[in-house]
């Protein structure tokens, strides 16, 4: 373990820059020595030998940083002695000013590789995590083509609030859920796990969806609230907005449960219509304690051809530059005509165009579309 500081001395480079680049700070190191020799004694050009290392820490790893700085030493020292100046207390602080800064140079080179180094593996986990938890929607599912996008609002992390998940029933019917948990960190993490594992383990059962939405209320509650002593349950706050929905393979419906969750935009054509339904219940986690023992269905027509999109308030209040949210109602008939994962992909370009990259909360779409049986 002591020796693991000196394996960022193995990364010559960083990833994405070429080691051609290594020509600028030797060809400075260079320029510099030959000038500084051929100019007249009042001149001195050695202090800028010190750009040599800073260029270094850009593109190159500690290693090389150390390499640059070493040859910077020993140019600044053959300028002395070439110049028969190499005795003098000018010549001496540039070359003990060379050393501070080239160790500070690389210093900061394994600093941040480690944290590079951490980063990746935090990515790593985070993608192990999102390929069990968040695992990828089937791209067809009975008359159904079906496709799913998340997008992290943090670079380092791949799984957030977020959730989607589908399931086949014995009765020839296709259920999803979109949801949002409230939060973000593990906590978000936890409970997004919670709420998959359970609508997993009941959605394909032929329990009807007000059930399946009881079910997945009561398991929230419970799992969130088991350790909590009666006054951390009176201030408890975890709940999450879903939608559940559940597509039959021959009638050409989809039925809902809305619970506090941004509704399903169907588009048939290049016409857009918001499946908003009459009643929008309590967000999962609230229906026990508000006595919440039956869930309403809603019933819409989904017709072959048409396509429905399901998404997270990380769409529709991502804000620009100018504060403006995304206007998904506007943007997403454009590309009505276009496959479930085309549509997204357009989707995705045009949002991240939206907030110059930079998304303010995790935002989760399922496109679906419906073929002819």
């Amino acid at each position: 373990m002591a020796l693991r500081p000196w394996l960022d001395f193995r990364r010559p480079w960083r990833p994405g820059y070429s080691p051609a680049l290594v020509v600028l700070p030797l060809g400075l190191i260079v320029t510099v020595c030959v000038v500084d020799v051929l100019s007249p004694p009042h001149i001195h050009l050695g202090p800028l030998l010190v750009a040599a290392p800073a260029i270094t820490v850009a593109f190159a790893g500690a290693g090389v940083t150390a390499l640059m700085g070493a040859l910077a030493v020993a140019a600044q020292v053959l300028i002395g002695v070439l110049r028969g100046v190499l005795p003098t207390a000018n010549i001496q602080a540039q070359i003990l000013a060379l050393v501070v800064v080239s160790t500070v140079c690389v210093t900061v080179c394994v600093v941040r590789d480690r944290r590079e180094q951490q980063l990746h593996r935090v990515r790593s986990v985070a993608m192990a995590a999102q390929s069990v938890l968040l695992q990828p929607l089937p791209a067809r599912a009975g008359p159904l083509r079906i496709a799913g996008l998340y997008l992290p609002a943090e670079e380092e992390a791949d799984l957030g609030g977020d959730l989607y998940a589908a399931a086949r029933t014995a009765h020839h019917s296709t259920r999803l859920l979109i949801g949002d948990v409230r939060g973000n960190g593990l906590a978000a993490i936890n409970n997004s796990a919670l709420l998959l594992g359970a609508f997993r383990a009941a959605a394909h059962r032929q329990a009807t969806l007000p059930r399946l939405a009881v079910h997945l209320d009561a398991a929230f509650r419970w799992d969130t609230s088991q350790w909590r002593s009666e006054a951390e349950q009176d201030t408890n706050e975890d709940f999450a907005t879903a939608v559940l929905l559940d597509i039959p393979d021959r009638d050409p419906v989809v039925h809902l449960i809305s619970c506090g969750h941004p509704p399903p935009l169907l588009l048939r054509g290049k016409c857009l219509t918001p499946l908003t339904p009459k009643a929008s219940h309590l967000p999962i986690g609230f229906g026990g304690p508000f006595g919440m023992t039956a869930y309403d269905v809603q019933t819409f027509p989904f017709e072959v051809g048409d396509l429905l999109l399901l998404y997270t308030d990380g769409v529709t209040e991502a804000r620009n530059s100018e504060g403006l949210f995304y206007p998904l109602t506007e943007r997403a008939p454009k590309w009505a005509e276009e496959d479930p994962e085309e549509l997204l992909h357009h989707l995705q370009d045009d949002l991240l165009a939206h907030v110059h990259g930079h998304l303010n909360d995790d935002a989760a779409v399922v496109a679906i579309r419906r073929l002819a049986v």
